[in-house]
Protein backbone atom coordinates (compact mmCIF):
# COMPACT_ATOMS: atom_id res chain seq x y z
CA UNK A 1 0.00 0.00 0.00
CA UNK A 2 1.56 3.27 -1.14
CA UNK A 3 -0.03 6.69 -0.73
CA UNK A 4 0.85 10.31 -1.46
CA UNK A 5 -0.34 13.16 0.75
CA UNK A 6 -0.05 16.70 -0.61
CA UNK A 7 0.49 19.20 2.19
CA UNK A 8 2.04 21.91 0.04
CA UNK A 9 1.03 25.37 1.18
CA UNK A 10 -0.45 24.19 4.49
CA UNK A 11 0.58 26.07 7.61
CA UNK A 12 1.64 24.52 10.89
CA UNK A 13 0.30 22.25 12.36
CA UNK A 14 -1.81 20.94 9.45
CA UNK A 15 0.89 18.80 7.78
CA UNK A 16 1.36 16.89 11.06
CA UNK A 17 -2.36 16.64 11.76
CA UNK A 18 -3.18 15.43 8.23
CA UNK A 19 -0.30 12.95 8.23
CA UNK A 20 -1.34 11.52 11.59
CA UNK A 21 -4.88 11.02 10.27
CA UNK A 22 -3.48 9.35 7.16
CA UNK A 23 -1.57 6.85 9.34
CA UNK A 24 -4.92 5.57 10.58
CA UNK A 25 -6.01 4.61 7.05
CA UNK A 26 -3.22 2.03 6.71
CA UNK A 27 -4.41 -1.52 7.38
CA UNK A 28 -1.13 -3.07 6.23
CA UNK A 29 2.48 -2.01 5.84
CA UNK A 30 3.05 0.63 3.19
CA UNK A 31 4.76 3.89 2.29
CA UNK A 32 3.27 7.33 2.79
CA UNK A 33 4.95 10.11 0.83
CA UNK A 34 4.13 13.54 2.22
CA UNK A 35 4.84 16.61 0.10
CA UNK A 36 5.57 19.85 1.98
CA UNK A 37 7.09 23.20 1.15
CA UNK A 38 9.37 23.98 4.10
CA UNK A 39 12.10 22.42 6.22
CA UNK A 40 10.22 22.96 9.49
CA UNK A 41 7.41 20.71 8.27
CA UNK A 42 10.01 18.09 7.32
CA UNK A 43 11.43 18.13 10.85
CA UNK A 44 7.97 17.98 12.43
CA UNK A 45 6.95 15.03 10.25
CA UNK A 46 10.22 13.24 10.91
CA UNK A 47 9.63 13.56 14.65
CA UNK A 48 6.02 12.37 14.29
CA UNK A 49 7.10 9.30 12.34
CA UNK A 50 9.90 8.45 14.77
CA UNK A 51 7.60 8.85 17.78
CA UNK A 52 5.12 6.51 16.08
CA UNK A 53 7.80 3.85 15.57
CA UNK A 54 7.98 4.26 11.78
CA UNK A 55 11.03 4.49 9.52
CA UNK A 56 11.33 7.86 7.81
CA UNK A 57 13.51 9.54 5.19
CA UNK A 58 13.28 12.90 3.47
CA UNK A 59 14.70 14.67 0.46
CA UNK A 60 14.62 18.18 -0.93
CA UNK A 61 13.22 18.38 -4.45
CA UNK A 62 13.63 22.16 -4.88
CA UNK A 63 13.83 25.33 -2.79
CA UNK A 64 10.11 25.04 -2.06
CA UNK A 65 9.39 21.33 -2.29
CA UNK A 66 10.30 18.46 -0.01
CA UNK A 67 9.24 14.83 0.21
CA UNK A 68 9.02 12.88 3.44
CA UNK A 69 8.73 9.11 2.97
CA UNK A 70 7.31 7.24 5.95
CA UNK A 71 7.11 3.46 6.15
CA UNK A 72 3.81 2.98 7.96
CA UNK A 73 3.46 -0.39 9.64
CA UNK A 74 0.36 -0.71 11.85
CA UNK A 75 1.89 -3.77 13.50
CA UNK A 76 4.85 -1.65 14.63
CA UNK A 77 2.88 1.33 15.87
CA UNK A 78 4.39 2.72 19.07
CA UNK A 79 2.03 5.10 20.82
CA UNK A 80 4.84 6.58 22.85
CA UNK A 81 2.77 9.49 24.13
CA UNK A 82 0.82 7.31 26.58
CA UNK A 83 3.40 4.61 27.20
CA UNK A 84 3.36 3.59 30.85
CA UNK A 85 1.10 6.44 31.89
CA UNK A 86 -2.19 6.11 33.68
CA UNK A 87 -4.79 8.79 33.02
CA UNK A 88 -3.81 11.98 34.81
CA UNK A 89 -5.75 15.17 35.32
CA UNK A 90 -4.25 17.73 32.98
CA UNK A 91 -5.40 21.34 33.02
CA UNK A 92 -4.55 23.92 30.37
CA UNK A 93 -4.62 27.51 31.63
CA UNK A 94 -5.09 30.22 29.02
CA UNK A 95 -4.63 33.62 30.62
CA UNK A 96 -4.05 35.66 27.48
CA UNK A 97 -5.46 35.94 23.98
CA UNK A 98 -1.86 35.72 22.75
CA UNK A 99 0.81 33.04 23.09
CA UNK A 100 4.20 34.32 24.20
CA UNK A 101 5.45 37.89 24.14
CA UNK A 102 6.58 40.03 21.24
CA UNK A 103 4.56 40.52 18.08
CA UNK A 104 0.83 40.78 18.89
CA UNK A 105 -0.46 39.29 15.63
CA UNK A 106 2.02 36.41 15.82
CA UNK A 107 0.96 35.76 19.41
CA UNK A 108 -2.71 35.58 18.42
CA UNK A 109 -1.92 33.27 15.52
CA UNK A 110 0.16 30.96 17.75
CA UNK A 111 -2.62 30.74 20.33
CA UNK A 112 -5.17 29.88 17.65
CA UNK A 113 -2.84 27.12 16.36
CA UNK A 114 -2.27 25.84 19.90
CA UNK A 115 -6.01 25.46 20.59
CA UNK A 116 -6.51 23.78 17.21
CA UNK A 117 -3.61 21.42 17.96
CA UNK A 118 -5.26 20.39 21.25
CA UNK A 119 -8.11 18.90 19.19
CA UNK A 120 -5.64 16.54 17.51
CA UNK A 121 -3.28 15.42 20.28
CA UNK A 122 -3.50 11.84 21.54
CA UNK A 123 -4.11 12.88 25.15
CA UNK A 124 -6.55 15.77 25.29
CA UNK A 125 -6.57 17.79 28.51
CA UNK A 126 -9.09 17.17 31.26
CA UNK A 127 -9.78 20.87 31.76
CA UNK A 128 -9.22 24.18 30.03
CA UNK A 129 -9.47 27.34 32.11
CA UNK A 130 -9.76 30.83 30.61
CA UNK A 131 -9.11 34.00 32.58
CA UNK A 132 -7.92 37.57 32.04
CA UNK A 133 -7.74 38.35 28.29
CA UNK A 134 -7.80 34.61 27.58
CA UNK A 135 -11.58 34.81 27.90
CA UNK A 136 -11.68 36.59 24.53
CA UNK A 137 -10.91 33.25 22.86
CA UNK A 138 -14.07 31.61 24.17
CA UNK A 139 -16.67 34.18 23.15
CA UNK A 140 -18.79 35.08 20.16
CA UNK A 141 -16.63 36.08 17.19
CA UNK A 142 -13.52 34.14 18.24
CA UNK A 143 -11.83 31.97 15.61
CA UNK A 144 -11.27 29.29 18.27
CA UNK A 145 -14.90 28.66 19.21
CA UNK A 146 -15.40 25.67 16.89
CA UNK A 147 -12.22 23.99 18.11
CA UNK A 148 -13.30 24.55 21.71
CA UNK A 149 -16.73 23.08 20.96
CA UNK A 150 -15.02 20.00 19.53
CA UNK A 151 -12.90 19.69 22.67
CA UNK A 152 -15.98 19.99 24.87
CA UNK A 153 -17.72 17.27 22.84
CA UNK A 154 -14.66 15.09 23.41
CA UNK A 155 -15.10 15.45 27.17
CA UNK A 156 -12.92 18.45 28.07
CA UNK A 157 -14.36 20.58 30.88
CA UNK A 158 -14.09 24.24 29.90
CA UNK A 159 -14.30 26.96 32.57
CA UNK A 160 -14.23 30.70 31.98
CA UNK A 161 -13.74 33.31 34.69
CA UNK A 162 -16.97 35.28 35.22
CA UNK A 163 -15.19 38.28 36.71
CA UNK A 164 -12.96 38.48 33.64
CA UNK A 165 -15.91 38.20 31.23
CA UNK A 166 -17.59 41.09 33.09
CA UNK A 167 -14.41 43.17 33.06
CA UNK A 168 -14.16 42.92 29.27
CA UNK A 169 -17.90 43.43 28.73
CA UNK A 170 -18.35 39.87 27.46
CA UNK A 171 -20.67 38.38 30.07
CA UNK A 172 -23.37 37.58 27.51
CA UNK A 173 -20.98 36.42 24.77
CA UNK A 174 -19.68 33.12 26.17
CA UNK A 175 -19.98 30.34 23.57
CA UNK A 176 -18.48 27.20 25.17
CA UNK A 177 -18.36 25.70 28.65
CA UNK A 178 -19.43 27.29 31.91
CA UNK A 179 -18.94 30.60 33.68
CA UNK A 180 -16.67 29.85 36.61
CA UNK A 181 -15.32 31.59 39.71
CA UNK A 182 -11.92 31.84 41.32
CA UNK A 183 -12.73 29.23 43.99
CA UNK A 184 -13.61 26.62 41.36
CA UNK A 185 -10.59 27.61 39.29
CA UNK A 186 -8.29 27.28 42.32
CA UNK A 187 -9.82 23.92 43.19
CA UNK A 188 -9.34 22.63 39.65
CA UNK A 189 -5.72 23.80 39.56
CA UNK A 190 -4.78 22.37 42.95
CA UNK A 191 -6.32 18.98 42.13
CA UNK A 192 -4.56 18.70 38.76
CA UNK A 193 -1.58 16.41 38.19
CA UNK A 194 -0.28 18.66 35.45
CA UNK A 195 -0.92 22.33 34.64
CA UNK A 196 0.05 23.65 31.20
CA UNK A 197 0.39 27.36 30.53
CA UNK A 198 0.98 28.07 26.83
Amino acid sequence: MDKVLDCMGLGCPLPVVNTKKEFETFTEKGTLTVKVDNDTAVKNLTRLASNSGYDVASKQISDTEYEVKIVVDPANNCDCSDAGNSKKVTTVVISSSEMGTGDEELGKSLMKMFIFSLTNVDSIPTNIIFYNSGVKLNVEGSDSVEDLKNLEKAGVKIQTCGTCLKHYGLSDKLMVGVVSNMYDIAETLTSSDCVIRP
